[in-house]
């Protein structure tokens, strides 16, 4: 298909669409363009019909290093775009228009891709950085390639974890700690170990291995795989993950804050130094 700058959407196999993420050049850096074409490709599967399971996938050796810090359009790209939900405030003072930003773009696009009514797998390669888990731990199913490394520098930055806080229920809670104190890389064979991830391939079997598992799960009826997914989804957020998230949400917000207050930036200045022209979040 086309339409779309920052992604791919496919076909690979009868009843199964795929996603790529297309701007190896960048990491495939969440610019919030790509947000909403990843958004606007996700509606598409998920309002098809004919479409049973949604493979995320990625160009180039890196499924994403996170947030684009360096995009400079973002605000005008969001308040020009259509809304996803009903958040407002976008262009308000002090930390409203951030925090609207931040509820709509990714806490508020990450529950959405969770809440997907069909099957959905990431295909994991390389390095997955912060926000590049907010793409992946949506997904129902994680296979990782061998060399993939999973890592949430937030902390680093002087902010209290990532905006889609699911840390303490991918890793384990005392896990979720030292990944967030130390901003460490977690290995796929970590996170298979920490149930994280299904499956760890050799990458050059990622592609066909998430597609072999994609087509056997589209084989199943698609209103049982639907209410299968919502009935394990309810049992988490039972466990307190919604409760959770809000309030992990509210910290990340008032980090912010503070650091605009006491810095002037979002973001500690010292990451900032010590990571510009490379770092994304």
């Amino acid at each position: 298909m086309t339409g779309f700058d920052t992604i791919r959407y496919e076909r690979p196999a009868e009843k199964v669409a795929r996603i790529v993420l297309d701007r190896p050049e960048a990491r495939n850096a969440q610019s919030m363009r790509m947000l909403y074409e990843l958004n606007d490709a996700f509606d598409l599967a998920a309002q098809d019909d004919s479409i049973s399971v949604i493979i995320l996938a990625a160009e180039g050796p890196h499924f994403s290093a996170g947030h684009d810090l360096r995009e400079t359009d973002a605000l005008r790209v969001v308040t020009d775009h259509r809304r996803i939900g009903t958040w407002c405030g976008f262009g308000c003072a002090g930390a409203e228009s951030q925090m609207a930003v931040e509820k709509e773009m990714y806490l508020g696009l990450s529950e959405r891709w969770r809440n997907l009514p069909k099957p959905t797998i990431a295909a994991v390669q390389g390095k997955v950085i912060a926000g590049g888990l907010m793409l992946v731990w949506p997904c129902d199913l994680i296979v990782a390639a061998e060399d993939a490394l999973f890592q949430d520098n937030t902390v680093a930055m002087g902010v209290s974890g990532a905006e889609f806080f699911n840390h303490p229920f991918e890793v384990g809670v005392r896990k979720a700690k030292e990944m967030l104190f130390t901003a460490d890389f977690l290995t796929a064979a970590e996170v298979h170990r920490l149930g994280m991830v299904n499956h760890v391939v050799p990458g050059d079997e990622l592609e066909s291995f998430t597609l072999r598992l994609a087509t056997r799960i589209a084989e199943k009826p698609l209103f049982a795989l639907k209410l299968a997914k919502e009935a394990v989804n309810v049992a988490q957020d039972n466990q307190g993950r919604a409760t959770a998230m809000q309030t992990s949400f509210a910290y990340h917000q008032l980090c912010h804050s503070h650091n605009q207050q006491v810095h002037g930036s979002l973001i500690d200045p010292g990451f900032l130094r010590a990571t510009f022209g490379k770092g994304q979040k």
